[in-house]
């Protein structure tokens, strides 16, 4: 094996077995810090012997073998070494080099710690999404910096203080108790969210999509859903996610011009990615009780997937789920899409009332889809110059290049009417 396969090789193996790798060593040390450091002793040491010994049967278990050396070697010459350290330290030579071999209980106990420790809400949002895209997906420093169009030393600056603040904060490696674990669940579901929306729809940059942050977040919240099971909300947003991205291929044209949902060709969507969201959906109802603002999110999205055509939409339905979101999530974004599908259900008059209401939320200030869907309710109404507008403030606000072409291109089929 050459130098460079094998490298190929360790970043493979390093993005499917980093986060149990850290998850476990985390447990064992009680910083995810320290634990993250550990991890990446051991892909070093991999680089230098894997080349030429060849990669080893189990590379996880050798990765965690090497990393518990690190540990020891570490503790050991740590000169304050105190009373807790010390009972790690025997934790860990007592658990011997096959700990990676644990149950699958076990791992999955170490990885839902680690998914709530990164999303803590002692952290900043934005601390939060880099390091569960760290410890969690797997990414380098660099990759998290090109998919968030940031500074590379930007982007590790937030990591070192993100666990810096966890380490100063004390923060238990532990799954929240029950009288915590709803409000914290929300931050991990919320920071998962985001991450996919990220990729779904980029908030700046040339291109409409990154695919990799959708990728990544779909398989954190796959994850998510087989640790927390009797968590409904879970697979709410696991269905949202898989039926939003079963129409990655649809949505942009052939030079990479976005599609817009109404016109996209839905023999290109995925229906495999289609009967997997429906099926979280229906984990997701199965619960019984009311739907979490995930699963009504989801419901409307199973509305999109199960019709034919854009005809056969059913947007009664789909309003109807937006007031019962409006009710469980009062925000002004979710008010925003219930004017669509009013306007669609009930006629662009009275979508309009609605847009035109929340002209006043200084949330939406800066907002570039407020004036977009007025721009499409008023060009429905015949309201042309209005509309051109309406498109041509939309484009000054967005900062992603291919929604600024089609608003810009909008408005001016509005100026020629």
């Amino acid at each position: 094996m050459t130098a460079s396969d094998a490298h190929r090789t360790i970043e493979a193996i390093w993005r499917i077995e980093s986060p149990k790798l850290i998850a476990g060593l985390a447990r064992m040390a009680g910083d995810v810090g320290v634990a993250e450091e550990l991890a990446q002793d051991a892909v070093v040491a991999a680089l230098v012997q894997w080349p030429q010994a060849g990669i080893p049967r189990n590379p996880g278990a050798w990765l965690m073998a090497i990393a518990k050396r690190r540990a020891i070697d570490r503790f050991r010459r740590d000169d304050a070494l105190g009373r807790k350290r010390e009972l790690m330290l025997r934790d860990i030579e007592l658990a011997g080099e096959d700990a990676f071999e644990a149950t699958d209980n076990e791992i999955g106990d170490d990885l839902l710690r680690l998914i709530f420790v990164a999303c803590h809400p002692v952290l900043s949002m934005d601390a939060r999404v880099v390091l569960t895209l760290r410890l969690l997906g797997g990414l380098t420093t660099a990759e998290i910096a090109r998919a968030f169009l940031a500074a590379e030393p930007t982007i590790a600056q937030r990591i070192v203080r993100a666990k810096r603040t966890l380490s100063e904060a004390h923060v238990p490696f532990e799954v929240p108790g029950p009288a915590d674990r709803a409000g914290r669940l929300a931050s991990v579901l919320e920071v998962v969210y985001l991450i996919f929306n990220e990729g779904y729809s980029a908030t700046a940059g040339d291109d409409l999509m990154r695919p990799a942050l959708c990728v990544d977040a779909l398989r954190l919240g796959r994850v998510l859903a087989e640790l927390a099971a009797d968590e409904p909300e879970v697979h709410g947003l696991v269905a949202l996610m898989e039926i939003q991205a079963s129409r990655s291929n649809a949505r942009v044209d052939a030079s990479g011009d976005p599609i817009l949902l109404l016109e996209q060709d839905r023999g290109k969507w995925d229906h495999l990615l289609i009967e997997r969201g429906l099926a979280a959906l229906e984990r997701a109802e199965s619960h019984g009780g009311v739907l979490g603002p995930y699963a009504l999110q989801a419901a409307i999205a199973a509305c999109h997937a199960r019709a034919r055509t854009a005809a056969e939409t059913d947007w009664a339905r789909i309003a109807a789920l937006y007031d019962a979101l409006a009710e469980s999530l009062p925000n002004p974004v979710v008010q925003l899409n219930r004017a669509v599908a009013i306007g669609m259900a009930y006629g662009p008059e009275a979508g309009l009332d609605i847009a035109n209401a929340l002209t006043a939320e200084p949330a939406l200030k800066s907002y570039h889809l407020l004036p977009s869907v007025r721009g499409d309710l008023l060009e429905k109404l015949g309201r042309f110059s209005e509309a051109q507008r309406a498109f041509e403030q939309a484009a000054a606000l967005t900062k992603n290049a291919r929604d600024r072409a089609l608003l810009l291109k909008r408005a001016a089929t509005c100026a020629r009417a």
